[in-house]
């Protein structure tokens, strides 16, 4: 079985709110690019809790977006051995150091885990958070969680509170 290594991590250096996954699958992996897989959720999800058009977007402008709106995306597994894409089937895992991400964006004020395995995993990765850093656990934006959309989506808006300067009352 091979191992899988993930993608760096893409955000401002004034970001205020970091998203993570687990470990790209393999669409992602393949095109080098986040949430790549057509039928994942993520673009649909994010773009609707912050009321930005992101689904119908190039990935630049995605990205641009994100910038804008001071949101970056990483993943809390570096490299893993896994058949596929499930988080289910990841075997010997090697992690990112996340407990890094408040020394390097100290302006960060949410970290959100997007699945059950990034925050199994991630809460266990931040270490010892300051106060006013809150940690968001969401359900997965894959298809492989059926739950439907409007569910999701109502976890997801909480990331609007920390989704860009104009949009949070200037904290």
């Amino acid at each position: 079985m091979s191992v899988k290594s993930g993608l760096p991590p893409i955000a401002p250096r004034d970001a205020r709110l970091f998203i993570l996954g687990s470990l790209p699958g393999d669409a992602s992996l393949s095109a080098q690019r986040y949430y790549a897989h057509p039928t994942n959720q993520f673009w649909q999800l994010l773009g609707a809790a912050i009321d930005e058009p992101l689904a119908a977007a190039s990935y630049d402008v995605r990205l641009q977006c994100l910038a804008r709106r001071r949101i970056g995306l990483w993943d809390v597994i570096a490299s893993a051995s896994r058949p596929g894409s499930l988080d289910q089937s990841i075997r010997l895992a090697q992690h990112n150091r996340i407990d890094q991400l408040l020394a390097d964006f100290p302006d960060l004020r949410a970290i959100a885990f997007n699945g059950t395995t990034a925050a199994g995993i991630g809460r266990r990765l931040v270490g010892t958070l300051p106060d006013g850093i809150a940690l968001i656990d969401l359900p997965s934006s894959s298809a492989a969680n059926t739950r439907p959309f409007a569910e999701k989506l109502a976890a997801w808006t909480r990331l609007a509170e920390y989704a860009g300067a104009d949009h949070i009352g200037g904290r």
